[in-house]
């Protein structure tokens, strides 16, 4: 009995003074075999909620516009890609150069639904000729090309909760003197494309909601480039023209 006693804890062990339990001194501990089991219960439904997440289909939108404008050509613009950088993003303090064909552009904030994302782009512009790797849609007899890609991004300003699980940002564009007619014209083409899959906090907006949202913010992203084509490009051409003749004094 007295061997007993010494290997079972007794009740005055257990009790505080006044008859209150002490529960801090008796443990309750779950069987070893069951604590496994849990934990591979855990491990399975883990693995299963992930895969369910990558099976969510991207929501993709595009968005095209082209430009065509009258031009006196005076040869070597197009191939001077540091001042045509400037003349379509002059300010300088939110792009830097990387190397001889790539930039970094802090582009101006955007609203999406009720969030604000500030995307950091790297673009690189590229001279081709020839007919040589023309992007689509260029004729094979122009003569040369500006290539227009964004090959990098990252999109800031964004809680971790937030941000997209997946994201993709797809801008495509050229600009080229086109001979073939009476007269000269500078022609250039520009293709966006943006596929996302939502968090899952923004995944009850629906599709209709989205993507009327979505196409707005690529409508006014290629209409703003379209506009520094038309207006600070031909605008740095015009400065251009007026500096080559002293140049060649």
């Amino acid at each position: 009995m007295n061997e007993f006693a010494a290997a079972a804890p007794s009740c005055r062990n257990v009790l505080l003074p006044g008859g209150a339990l002490n529960f801090r001194r008796c443990p309750i501990n779950l069987i070893p075999k069951w604590q496994c089991n849990i934990s591979r219960l855990g491990k399975r439904q883990k693995r299963n909620m992930k895969v369910e997440a990558q099976m969510v289909n991207p929501s993709t939108y595009s968005s095209r516009i082209s430009t065509d404008i009258s031009l006196y050509e005076i040869p070597g613009y197009l191939e001077d890609k540091p001042r045509v950088f400037k003349a379509i993003f002059p300010d300088k303090r939110r792009s830097n150069q990387l190397n001889e064909d790539e930039w970094r552009v802090h582009m101006l904030p955007i609203e999406f639904l009720f969030l604000t994302v500030s995307p950091v782009i790297d673009m690189r512009l590229r001279c081709k000729s020839s007919g040589t790797e023309y992007p689509p849609g260029v004729p094979q007899d122009i003569s040369k090309v500006l290539q227009l890609d964004i090959i990098r991004w990252e999109l800031q300003g964004l809680d971790e909760m937030l941000k997209p699980s997946q994201f993709s940002l797809g801008v495509k564009g050229a600009l080229y003197p086109d001979r073939r007619g009476p007269r000269c014209r500078l022609r250039g083409q520009l293709n966006m494309s943006i596929s996302f899959v939502l968090p899952p906090m923004l995944g009850l907006v629906p599709e209709d909601i989205r993507r009327d949202v979505a196409e707005s913010v690529l409508k006014r992203l290629v209409e703003n480039m379209k506009d520094k084509v038309n207006s600070s490009l031909i605008s740095d051409y015009n400065e251009f023209k007026r500096e080559r003749p002293k140049a060649l004094a």
